[in-house]
């Protein structure tokens, strides 16, 4: 246990969600014979009454790095001024977290009372010991530390997803307060394009099975390097010799070695049980483009502006709640189109809306999902695709800004 909290520890520092050193240094709990930390904090004594309290086997509570303390503090206080809860709308929250609950006291019985139904809890800023630490993230596993590293990984993104989609839409709408302005220009600055030179793939053709399961935790590694998937959110695959590889549900792709399933384009074996929930979309993607390759991830200005509508067709809209399942209308990033649907089969699902897509185009985004690239031969094609998509996202993402601002 304990080499598993020092892991999962040092994974936010890497993913840049906390800081090596001071109050922002994760801290990681692990229940088994005994109870440890990956370090000395004064927060444990509260944490360890919240062990006492759950059926758990693990606590992360982190503060977190810009710009998310920022931006999570802006979203705490406003929630704790209406309903407590922050509402944040892409897939990843609908899917798994649901809303993040935020209350004011770094208090045990009330960290228990909301880990009861949540996997997380934000603690607002000014409650915690030292009013200048900021805000604090708490979650749970009954299994895992990854469990609560994977929660503040999508609690960090969902914040920052909602902060920039409600940001833009206030101000197309005429709304936005000063306190959005102050924060946007305060945070913009983290929001940097990528500038790291593409990374170098294994080259095609791949001569035998090894070397296809190394492409494919290459690839997968270098989309968590690059910031372009969070969490273990996002998939990777590859067809060779009548086999579709492809990462197992559940799977980091930043750890992908002993995680890809061989699911044969004949369905002659069950391998594919344990694969991707989005293994429907990948085989009939595969099907309709002939592609070998298809990298998924999650970059965050693809996400917002697949979710940025313009205000007057959005209160038109007769679908509302289930905009990302059924928005008809045909919209568009460059060459790049945004199509609704949802994880899995089903009239509404993935395999029906992203393959048709991407017959026409070597990227699609899915509504407040992520990004789908392929690959006619390798892994390359597709990553610098995501890289150029996302950097024309933020791009488009900023441009819209900067002319709405003109006229404040």
């Amino acid at each position: 246990m304990e080499q598993l909290v020092n892991k999962f520890a040092n994974k936010l520092v890497q993913a840049r969600l906390g800081q090596s050193s001071g109050p922002g240094q994760p801290l990681v709990g692990g229940l088994d014979d005994t109870l440890v930390w990956n370090r000395k904090a004064d927060e444990t004594v509260v944490l360890e009454e919240v062990f006492k309290g759950l059926s758990i086997n693990s606590l992360v509570f982190l503060r977190p790095a810009e710009p998310y303390g920022s931006l999570i503090t802006f979203l705490a206080r406003n929630a704790l001024n209406a309903n407590g809860l922050i509402q944040p709308k892409d897939c990843e929250t609908r899917t798994f977290l649901h809303d993040l609950p935020v209350i004011s006291e770094f208090c045990a019985d009330k960290i228990i009372a909301v880990l009861k139904k949540r996997k997380c809890v934000i603690i607002a800023p000014g409650k915690i010991n030292d009013p200048a630490q900021g805000p604090a993230i708490i979650a749970h596993g009954t299994v895992s530390p990854e469990q609560g590293f994977v929660t503040i990984s999508s609690v960090c993104f969902a914040s920052f997803i909602k902060f920039f989609t409600d940001y833009l839409e206030a101000l197309e709408k005429g709304l936005a307060p000063f306190a959005a302005h102050h924060l946007f220009d305060a945070i913009w600055p983290y929001a940097t394009p990528i500038k790291k030179a593409l990374p170098k793939f294994t080259p095609y053709p791949f001569s035998n099975e090894e070397t296809v399961y190394s492409a494919i935790i290459e690839a997968g590694l270098k989309t968590v390097e690059y910031g372009l998937v969070d969490s273990f959110f996002g998939n990777v695959s590859y067809c060779w010799n009548h086999t579709l590889y492809i990462s197992q549900t559940g799977s980091s792709l930043d750890e992908l070695s002993g995680c890809i399933d061989p699911v044969p384009l004949d369905s002659s074996t069950s391998a594919g049980l344990t694969a991707s929930s989005e293994l429907s979309a990948h085989l009939e993607t595969i099907s309709c483009t002939g592609s070998k390759a298809i990298l998924h991830g999650h970059p965050k200005f693809c996400v917002i502006l697949s979710m940025a509508c313009d205000p007057v067709e959005k209160a038109a809209c007769h679908f509302k709640e289930h905009c990302h399942t059924q928005c008809p209308k045909k919209r568009f990033i460059g060459l790049t189109p945004i199509v609704p649907g949802e994880v899995g089969t089903g009239p509404t699902g993935l395999c029906n809306t992203l393959p048709p897509a991407l017959s026409q185009s070597n990227s699609a985004i899915v509504y407040g999902h992520g990004l789908f690239t392929t690959g006619k031969n390798n892994f390359l094609d597709a990553f610098q695709t995501m890289v150029e998509v996302e950097d024309l996202c933020r791009k488009r993402y900023i441009d819209k800004v900067s002319e709405l601002r003109k006229n404040l």
